[in-house]
């Protein structure tokens, strides 16, 4: 049980722990120890820094030897920052980004900004220098000082008065150390951010170490907040299990690490914060929830508010009252031009919230398909911006949008409105409800769209199997086990899709990604798919065929699969990865962020893979539609069907 370790600590080991510190520092040191050690950790990587960079400038990159003595210095160096990252990628994530950036260039959108345009963001730094040295034909100073100049600038600026001074109270380090659990479960055993597959575990062994001199310096300098004895033994019994792993991250035991050592880290680094009352001003912390205490609760973060204008609605007959007029709109073909087609039209609910029979909807005239598959509603609040190409960042703003799209439910504001209003129970719903939005004199589109979001978004709270073993409530199949071990090993899939939805929101949850993967336009691979993606919203020759990463929870029964619904099964989009997306397959595609190269699964880690899968298929409590429609004063709307015609 979870608890267990709790009742199993030696008092020697806790004793150990505190006198090390104290044989350390002196009595007159220790409250500076922790500031201190934090500044020696700086140093110590500007220091390796120069050293880099001194043998960049002196070097000729097309001498073998010294292009081998660049890149030992480079490990020497990501060796001496990878202790730091637990400040600095929360202290200043922009400045991280200069340092250890994944990419040369990022279009970001975060949740406090998604409405206004994406900014480009420029990564440089330690992963993208050894991708360019073991990459380019030619490589040469100047291109690598340009990735390797604005990592040591970036540096120094950690030792600015603006973030040391955070380090004078406890708070920072509980929220910092939130982030580098949140991290440890979802991308510091995958090669996100680390060019060297070989040295994935290696450079994790070497991080926990030094993470646990720095728990037990801070525990000296801030004796009022310490890390509790049961998160020290914890921790120490999850660094024996990393030393005892393999060295290759293929074999590494991801699923027994998340479940028995990182996620009961989580809960007692959340049990810190709320005991000790910890405050954050950070915005890094703006989606996470104080309250949840498993990285595997559907309350870890919040993407999207469900109940869209109706947000101070807290009454609980109130929101049963809201969710039930919700349900029947969501059925209710009124909200369309022609009075025949409903929201369920295309989002089933006994097919999880999508259509699973056809790769693409009809258009609202009949006349042709839609571009895009309908997406699953379900886990749609987990992410910062909707629909493929990110154009949506509320569920009330793509709601409302759908009804009055001309090939989609080709109806007007005013007409939904009026239609809507003719029907005594939804006007007397709406009318009593209207008290809670006092910004708005009378019912609008915004109250409709409301209530249909908040109806279908209590379907998101169910669990699957698989997070109910992470969280300790049941066992998981060994071949399930097998399959997420691949899913974060070998088949990389975690380098895009994040624990907990496994979509592309990654900690700390305030931004949804988007990947260039080449998704070709017919099974044949004949031709790349000319539905261009996020370029549409924001045009650049990164987002070109740029798609936003969605979930694979219920992927076993929500088929068929990608932006255009091109693949009927999962064995097909397995092998689409496997064989490294569309430029794997032969399809010209520049900007591909998708590796090319092959995964070289075998077939019986494509099975395990699969059955990984459908161990996130979650137990959600679908519903029965409602009998009848509420009766309209407009007699010519009384024949309309529950569900709609098509």
């Amino acid at each position: 049980m979870r608890s267990s370790f709790k009742q199993s600590i030696p008092y020697a080991f806790v004793c150990l722990c505190m006198a090390i510190v104290l044989f350390s520092f002196s009595p007159n040191e220790s409250n500076q120890a922790y500031s201190t050690h934090y500044t020696n950790t700086i140093n110590t990587i500007l220091q390796e820094e120069e050293k880099l960079l001194g043998l960049v400038r002196t070097s000729n990159l097309s001498d073998t030897v010294a292009k081998e003595r660049i890149l030992r210095q480079l490990q020497t160096t990501r060796n001496t920052f990878k202790p730091a990252d637990f400040w600095l990628r929360y202290l200043n994530t922009l400045s991280h980004k200069k340092i250890n950036g994944p990419l040369p260039v990022e279009w970001e959108t975060e949740v406090f900004e998604k409405f206004e345009k994406p900014y480009k963001r420029e990564g440089a730094g330690f992963t993208l220098a050894y991708q360019y040295l073991t990459e380019a034909e030619n490589p040469n100073s100047t291109t690598l000082l340009q990735l390797l100049e604005p990592a040591q600038q970036a540096t120094a600026g950690f030792l600015v008065d603006s973030i040391t001074r955070q380090l004078t109270t406890f708070d920072h380090f509980y929220f910092c150390n939130r982030l580098f659990l949140l991290n440890l479960a979802t991308i510091y055993t995958t090669g996100f951010d680390c060019p060297e597959t070989e040295s994935i575990i290696p450079e994790l062994r070497m991080m926990l170490a030094e993470m646990q001199k720095t728990y037990l310096i801070y525990n000296q300098s801030f004796k009022e907040t310490p890390l509790s004895a049961d998160y020290l033994f914890l921790y120490q019994q999850t660094l024996n299990f990393v030393n005892q792993q393999p060295d290759s991250f293929e074999t590494f035991d991801h699923f027994s690490f998340v479940r028995d050592f990182v996620n009961p880290l989580y809960e007692l680094n959340h049990q810190h914060i709320i005991q000790y009352k910890a405050s954050s001003r950070n915005l890094l912390d703006y989606s996470l929830n104080k309250q949840a205490s498993s990285i595997f609760s559907k309350s870890l973060y919040n993407g999207q508010n469900p109940k869209g204008i109706f947000l101070r609605l807290q009454d609980s007959a109130q929101l049963l009252q809201l969710e039930k007029i919700g349900k029947l709109l969501f059925y209710d073909p009124l909200l369309s031009q022609n009075n025949q087609r409903s929201c369920a039209s295309c989002h089933h609910p006994n097919q999880y919230f999508t259509d699973t029979t056809q790769p693409t909807s009809l258009q609202f005239n009949h006349q042709g398909f839609l571009e895009r598959n309908t997406p699953s509603l379900l886990n749609a609040q987990y992410n910062h911006l909707l629909m493929a190409d990110g154009l949506h960042y509320t569920l009330l703003r793509q709601t409302k949008a759908v009804i009055t799209n001309p090939i989609e439910m080709g109806s007007s504001e005013a007409e939904v409105v009026n239609k809507v209003m003719s029907c005594k129970e939804y006007a007397r719903a709406f009318t009593k409800l209207l008290k809670y939005t006092p910004q708005e004199k009378e019912v609008t589109l915004d109250h409709i769209a409301s209530a249909i979001t908040f109806y279908y978004s209590k379907f998101s709270t169910y669990y699957s199997p698989f997070d109910n073993a992470m969280n300790q409530r049941a066992a998981l199949t060994p071949a399930a086990q097998k399959g997420f071990n691949i899913f974060m090993g070998k088949a990389q899939c975690a380098t895009c899709h994040f624990a907990p939805q496994f979509n592309g929101v990654k900690p700390p949850y305030i931004g949804s990604e988007f990947e260039v993967i080449g998704v070709p336009a017919s099974p044949d691979y004949a031709s790349l798919s000319q539905d261009k993606g996020r370029y549409a919203i924001n045009p650049s020759e990164e987002t070109l065929n740029a798609f936003r990463t969605g979930t694979i929870r219920n992927a076993a029964y929500t088929q068929p699969y990608m932006h255009n619904g091109v693949f009927k099964t999962l064995d097909e989009v397995i092998e689409f990865y496997n064989h490294g997306g569309g430029a794997g397959k032969g399809l010209q595609v520049p900007n591909q962020t998708l590796p090319s190269d092959s995964l070289q699964l075998t077939p019986i880690e494509k099975e395990y893979l699969i059955v990984f899968i459908q161990s996130l298929t979650e137990n959600i409590q679908f519903e029965t539609p409602p009998n009848q429609l509420p009766v309209s004063t407009n007699k010519q709307l009384n024949n309309r069907q529950v569900g709609g015609n098509y």
